[in-house]
């Protein structure tokens, strides 16, 4: 049976698969390109804990598919079911794609824990399509116990969502002793339970969820100690696994954490096929181990070098650094890279240093919030591993100058440096700037100890 034939064919249509066809348009601009996805509208991944609450529906929550036909991208919206790799042949339930060089950026889903009731009626994941979340919106309407398994980020978000509608008792079970622990150290984790507890929202952290209890409908949550707690529906937020079915069923070799194996270029095992985004293996940026983090971030990242390499290397990826946020009304959380304890976990020699203030000058300027910066150094090199913030809305954009130091290798000494731009109303004080302070606080420490 005859079918077109492209140049450039990407599996997925949401950040990974659309950057990667962006990336591939700008790189190869005389080249066709066709993007297949088997969704007919596509969620913002990042923006869908905001639907419940800020937003108000799904349908405010979309990439608009005007930037394809912006970029010159044909669209088949199909399920791609199988990769003939010597025909070079993708099978969709829309019909075969010919292909010269292939994208696989299919993301990942939901992880599920192995607890008895997942079956019930009122249990729910956070599955990336607008009408399961459209279900879920439908059925919080009329819920008033509301369990949120899971406290990173995604759970936590959810939670305080759900919770703004205010005729609701929402709880997270957590099982470490803090929410958001696997990204921050715990100062800054007590902090958002803190802000989490004022606005409402219950904590229950160090908890394990035995198993969901109900007669066809979940009625309760039952934890490992034996406590109930009443809930009429339970929110699944524990995280996601790579989605390699079509993968596997090509015959390509599957990562340590079980990813789709992909060279520092985002070449598969196949040389014509690609792999980028939650579908694709991580390594660290530290040390080169593989990483479990998924987000959208690196996402984008992996699509730009994706997109860029596929007929000659131009780019390659040096490994995840981790770059992320939260907010919860006005308080932020940012992080980018290790912080103190995931340091000493892999073995390096850390100074930390925080350095708190307000990110105005003078602090009573409007708009003034008080701020922390703690800073993550190598003690003999003095380069920077990480950092983390806390603060109002602009922790998002210090964690990405964090990031940018980390990614360059900068040392304290290079951040004592900065030459900053400053003013009144919009940063902190130069005399008092948190990451050159940190840095020269870092330096003294290391002087001291001979470092």
């Amino acid at each position: 049976m005859a079918h077109k034939n492209y140049p450039i064919v990407v599996i997925g249509g949401s950040a990974a698969g659309l950057t990667a066809g962006i990336t591939a348009r700008r790189h190869y601009p005389d080249k066709e390109i066709l993007l297949v996805r088997k969704e007919e509208q596509v969620l913002i991944p990042c923006g869908i804990p905001y639907i419940f609450g800020t937003v108000g529906s799904p349908q405010k929550n979309l990439i608009p598919d005007a930037v394809l036909e912006k970029n010159g991208i044909d669209l088949l919206v199909a399920e791609a079911v199988d990769i003939d790799r010597e025909a070079k042949v993708l099978q969709t339930t829309g019909g075969d794609v010919g292909y010269e060089r292939l994208i696989i950026a299919v993301g990942s889903r939901p992880a599920m824990p192995p607890i008895p009731g997942f079956d019930l009626d009122g249990v729910y994941t956070v599955v990336k399509e607008v009408e399961y979340l459209g279900d879920l919106q439908e059925q919080l309407e009329t819920s008033k116990d509301v369990l949120v398994i899971g406290g990173g980020f995604i759970g936590i978000e959810f939670a305080d969502e759900i919770n703004k509608t205010g005729d609701k008792q929402v709880t997270v079970v957590e099982m470490l002793s803090h929410c958001l622990a696997l990204a921050y150290d715990d100062e800054f984790c007590a902090e958002m339970e803190e802000v989490l507890e004022s606005r409402g929202v219950n904590i229950r952290t160090a908890s394990k969820v035995e198993k969901i209890a109900g007669n066809g409908k979940v009625e309760k949550v039952v934890l490992a100690d034996g406590e109930e707690i009443k809930a009429d529906l339970v929110l699944v937020g524990i995280g996601a696994v790579a989605d390699v079915d079509l993968a596997k069923k090509a015959g390509l070799r599957i990562g340590l954490t079980g990813g789709i194996a992909v060279d520092r270029t985002m070449q598969t095992s196949d040389e014509h096929i690609y792999a980028c985004g939650d579908c694709a293996e991580k390594v660290s940026f530290f040390g080169g181990r593989p990483s479990p983090l998924k987000l959208a971030s690196i996402a984008t990242l992996e699509a730009r070098i994706a997109g860029a390499n596929l007929f000659g290397i131009r780019r390659e990826n040096v490994g995840t650094v981790g770059v992320w946020s939260t907010a919860v009304g006005d308080h932020a959380l940012a992080t980018a890279g290790l912080t103190e304890r995931m340091a000493k976990e892999r073995g390096y020699d850390v100074i930390a240093v925080a350095i708190q203030g307000p990110n105005r000058h003078p602090g009573g300027m409007p708009g003034a919030v008080d701020t922390k910066v703690k800073l993550v150094f190598e003690r003999h090199s003095g380069v920077i591993l990480g950092g983390q913030v806390s603060g109002g809305p602009s922790a998002g954009e210090i964690s990405n100058i964090i990031s940018a130091c980390v990614q360059n290798r900068m040392t304290a000494e290079d951040i004592a440096m900065f030459q900053t731009g400053t003013h009144p109303a919009l940063t902190a004080s130069p005399i008092a700037y948190h990451m050159v302070n940190a840095a020269e606080m870092a330096i003294k420490q290391m002087q001291e100890c001979g470092g």
